[in-house]
């Protein structure tokens, strides 16, 4: 069973300046809760139990979180908040441990992935990407189909959806042996490419942020060399990846949000605002009251 889940949390989110000038950009609220928790709890609900955060010196805080607030705690207990205290208290079921490594420079998310592997090692673990929030559909939580396909198959998985052509240049890009997959399903990949300029782009699926993959990527990325940017790219190890192993795009049901950039961080605000079992009427009020204007 694949217990563990890598998070690269040491980005400076510079897209979100000057909001994440003093607070981590995994911190800002998404309604009542910070970015990070809405990642944590999507694993867990795919039954992960391990996560560990790949964190910056200057990045304490999305820590914390996951901590306890002894001071915060004996308050809300002196004043009868149980309830709250007690929420505060679940934010990650007892079951499920967070731990944190420490990525000392900006190299790329390669590098950032490199830096869990002595807690790693050998075992298949699954990356996700703390700027994209995902809604899952009535199918169900698509990383907890995509660990039971690595199960069942053995190929790592990578979550794609199409976007358009003139979009390509933003993200990694598959290229498969045969047909798109279907929602929900998954097939050989023969390549992927990190930002192809769109006239050389191998189809329009695009690489969301949530992978599962077999430990021994760990010994490829330590011989990756800069690509994109400069830096050490998870896509290019999963490229050579596909040469000794099978690797396989899994085609997500949920829906997507780009929080690591405005307009995707104000679409996802509105969307589960909208969704809140408690705020969604004052949520839809006010929207229609702006709308209105």
């Amino acid at each position: 069973m694949i217990s563990k889940a890598v998070i690269p949390v040491a980005g400076l989110g510079t897209r979100m300046l000057p909001a994440s000038k003093s607070i981590p950009k995994e911190m800002l609220p998404i309604v009542d809760r910070p970015a990070i928790h809405w990642v944590v709890e999507e694993a867990v609900q795919a039954g992960i139990t391990e996560i560990i955060l790949v964190n910056h010196a200057a990045k304490g805080a999305i820590e914390d979180y996951f901590d306890i607030n002894a001071e915060l705690d004996a308050q809300l207990q002196a004043k009868g908040k149980e309830s709250l205290r007690q929420s505060l208290r679940n934010v990650i079921p007892e079951n499920v441990s967070v731990i944190s490594v420490r990525q000392r420079e900006p190299l790329g998310l390669g590098h950032a992935v490199l830096q869990a592997a002595p807690v790693i090692g050998e075992e298949p673990f699954v990356v996700m990407l703390p700027d994209v929030l995902l809604e899952a559909a009535d199918e169900g939580v698509d990383l907890g189909a995509m660990i039971e396909r690595y199960q069942n198959s053995g190929a790592a998985q990578v979550m794609v959806e199409p976007v358009p052509m003139d979009r390509v240049d933003q993200y990694g890009v598959v290229s498969l042996e045969g047909p798109a997959p279907v929602r929900g399903e998954s097939r050989v990949m023969n390549g992927v490419v990190e930002k192809p300029h769109p006239e050389d782009a191998p189809s329009n699926l695009s690489v969301v942020g949530r992978y599962v993959l077999p430990g021994s990527i760990m010994a490829l990325l330590k011989t990756t060399r800069p690509g994109a940017g400069g830096e050490i790219q998870l896509t290019d190890a999963i490229a050579e990846l596909i040469g000794q192993a099978p690797v396989e795009a899994y085609a997500m049901t949920g829906k997507t949000f780009d929080c690591g950039n405005k307009a995707g961080y104000l679409e996802a605000f509105i969307h589960f605002a909208l969704r809140h079992p408690e705020l969604a009427p004052v949520a839809r009020d006010i929207v229609e009251r702006h709308c209105a204007h």
